[in-house]
């Protein structure tokens, strides 16, 4: 009887995984702002239109186009070379989890190829790049998924870069309205490629030389507190500035981990609270990188959320 006892512990010992991440315990705190280009997984549908009364078409918005005539398709222009000449094309897609084939008719009109269909194969943007480890030389940035608006739903992605950025401009967040940093990319100046976009950030590999500056403790979860805080973001060329924030709650069970409330009269009086593009902006406790800035209340941009680093480091190992 205590045989079995043991024997059935010993069993689930072994076959328990054991979660072991390689990120180190000193990281580089980013607050430089990036320009971003995420690519598409395949071709996205963002809209369709119609092209004949007779002319209906099966893909919906959403739907993610990998091949024609059983040829992989990457981009936009793949897609547009791939109907040209054609007056009827199959179409590879996956909608859900599940992968189909459909006839798709092209139409053409004043010299122009018609499919019905809207598509988008990358989104770009700019962020907050919120570490970089200085062992693995994984970045990660936004500390939230990108989002594509006409789906409103993750964009698929497991490639892109990231760029060096310059703030030009600030429009200040009011009560119901979010404001954004303005910025100018230079995709000739790329940092990183990406790999991952995910609810906690986008991640990827840094390209870039090293900076020359501070390295940071990573914090446990248990060492943040309640309290003063500091976050670290551009809001003016590509100078990174420290401000003052004041942690009011902290959550381990949602991404959303931790509560917070700008202090700092000098960032309030420039941006009015938080912003669009300060999404990733590194949040320091102690001397130690804790999270990232994510999410604004949009009803008062004042208070604001983060994630806990812990979170992004594993989300980018993964």
């Amino acid at each position: 009887m205590h045989f079995k006892k043991a024997l059935i512990m010993l069993l689930l010992l072994v076959i328990m995984p054991l979660n072991i991440y390689a990120y180190s315990s000193y990281i580089y705190a980013g607050g430089e702002t990036v320009g971003i280009k995420v690519n598409s997984t395949g071709i996205l549908v963002v809209g369709t239109y119609e092209v004949d009364k007779t002319n209906k078409v099966s893909l919906q918005v959403g739907d993610i186009i990998k091949t024609i005539d059983n040829k992989n398709i990457k981009s936009s222009t793949d897609f547009i070379e791939a109907i040209k000449g054609k007056s009827v094309v199959s179409v590879g897609y996956i909608r859900g989890n599940k992968e189909y084939k459909a006839d798709l008719n092209i139409i053409l009109e004043n010299g122009i190829y018609k499919s019905g269909l809207y598509v988008k194969d990358s989104i770009t943007g700019i962020g907050t790049l919120t570490y970089i480890d200085p062992k693995t030389r994984l970045f990660g940035a936004l500390g939230h998924e990108i989002i594509e608006k006409t789906t409103g739903k993750l964009f698929n992605s497991n490639s892109g870069s990231i760029f060096e950025s310059t703030i030009t401009g600030i429009t200040m967040s009011s009560k119901g309205i979010p404001g954004s940093k303005n910025a100018r990319y230079y995709t000739d100046s790329v940092l990183g490629s990406v790999f991952e976009n995910t609810n906690k950030g986008i991640f990827g590999n840094y390209t870039g030389n090293l900076p020359n500056k501070k390295l940071y403790k990573v914090a446990s979860f248990d060492e943040i507190k309640v309290g003063k805080a500091k976050i670290l973001t551009v809001l003016d060329g590509t100078k990174v500035e420290e401000f003052d924030i004041t942690i009011e709650k902290i959550n381990k069970s949602d991404i959303k981990n931790i509560l917070f409330h700008i202090s700092d009269e000098k960032l309030l009086k420039k941006t009015g609270g938080i912003v669009q593009g300060m999404s990733g902006s590194p949040i320091i406790q102690d001397d130690k990188i804790i999270g990232a800035v994510t999410h604004v209340i949009i009803d008062n941009p004042v208070k604001g959320y983060g994630v806990y680093i812990g979170s992004m480091l594993e989300e980018a190992e993964n």
